[in-house]
Order: structure tokens, then C-alpha cells, then sequence
């Protein structure tokens, strides 16, 4: 438990901001879990649109620290191999 008022705060500070980035890996998971669908039901045009959303989301995870940028750059990358697939 937090004795000084400093660390108390910090204890608040990181509860607000768990929450927070809790919302955003959910949100981009929530993401992932619908291209992944659209990929295993084999919907072309489900797919790319799913893609193009799920993209920049991922990407907006890595500026607001919640992923890696490696981990975001080879999700989106191995991602993108598969839309590509079901589309040729």
C-alpha cells in the first residue's frame, strides 16, 4: 500500500491509465477479431474493408504505447499477406 501522498497519486495516476489502455487493446482487438472473421469466412471485400479499419487502429495503438511498434509492424504485416491472399 501507498504510505506517502506521492505515491499515492502515482497509485491513482496508474489505475486511471490502466483502464485506459485497457479500452484501447480491447478496441484493437475487437478489431482484429472481425478481420479475422471476415478472413476465415473467405469474404473478399469484408476483408480489405475490415483491413483499412483494423490498420490504422493497430497503428494508433503503437502511438499511444500500448503495442509495440515491431509487434504492430508484423501484425500488420502478416495481416496484410492474408488479405492479399484471399484476394488474388
Amino acid at each position: 500500500m501507498a504510505n506517502t501522498p506521492s505515491a499515492k497519486k502515482a497509485a491513482r495516476k496508474i489505475e486511471r491509465r490502466t483502464a485506459v489502455n485497457r479500452a484501447r487493446r480491447s478496441r484493437v482487438r475487437t478489431y482484429l477479431r472481425k478481420l479475422e472473421d471476415a478472413l476465415t469466412a473467405g469474404n473478399k471485400d469484408a476483408a480489405v474493408a475490415a483491413f483499412k479499419a483494423a490498420e490504422p487502429e493497430i497503428m494508433r495503438a503503437v502511438t499511444k504505447g500500448v503495442l509495440h511498434k515491431n509487434t504492430a509492424s508484423r501484425k500488420v504485416s502478416r495481416l496484410a499477406a492474408r488479405v492479399r491472399k484471399i484476394s488474388a
